[in-house]
Formats: structure tokens, C-alpha cells, sequence
């Protein structure tokens, strides 16, 4: 993945969370699974506006970082469900706290 801070920035705290998350569809991800485990296709199904090579490589990359949790069961066919690991969960604030400012400044700047 890109990485998005400069070399002059690398200790950034903010810096190794845009890191760790990495992609721009991951912050979509992590809410729709901050409702429970689910498969691909449900998942893919809740956020839409995701290409499937896209939503392949969030989840990837998420998974890799210790975000997201991918579980296969041995059935026919094989199910694959995907969760938030507890790093992931503890993500869910900022989420909050993401919605909360936009909400407050949609309505300010008239794009309610």
C-alpha cells in the first residue's frame, strides 16, 4: 500500500494510524463490521460503493494490521466470515466521534 506521510513525518501518531488502516474504504469496512461478523458478499452487499478487488484489499490489508479477524469454516462450500478483532473494536470511538464532527459542521456550512 501507498505510504501517506512523507519521510519527514514517520513518528506521526497520526501517521501509523493512516498506516495501519491504510486504505480509503477501510473506515467503511470498520463500521459495517462494528455490527457483527459477516461473509463477503454480506459485506460487500453493505457497502456498495466498494469494488470487489477493492473491498478484497481492504480486508487484506486490515487483516494483516490486526484490525479485522478472517475466520474459515470447513464447509461445502467454505464459509469465510470476517469480524473486528479487539484493536478494531476499540477503533469504533473515533468512528463516533468522526460522525459527530461531520454531522456538526453539515449542518453549519448549510449541506444538511
Amino acid at each position: 500500500m501507498e505510504q501517506p506521510c512523507p519521510e519527514v513525518q514517520k513518528n506521526s501518531n497520526i501517521c501509523d494510524v493512516l498506516q495501519i488502516l491504510g486504505a480509503k474504504w477501510a473506515f467503511l469496512v470498520i463500521d459495517e463490521l462494528q455490527k457483527g461478523p459477516q461473509r463477503f458478499k454480506q459485506l460487500q452487499r453493505s457497502v456498495a460503493v466498494v469494488k470487489t478487488q477493492s473491498l478484497t484489499d481492504t480486508l487484506r490489508h486490515l487483516e494483516q494490521t490486526g484490525i479485522v479477524r478472517r475466520e474459515v469454516y470447513p464447509t461445502v462450500p467454505v464459509t469465510v466470515e470476517y469480524s473486528l478483532t479487539e484493536k478494531g473494536q476499540d477503533f469504533h470511538g473515533v468512528l463516533k466521534e468522526m460522525d459527530r464532527w461531520a454531522l456538526k459542521w453539515r449542518i453549519r456550512d448549510g449541506q444538511a
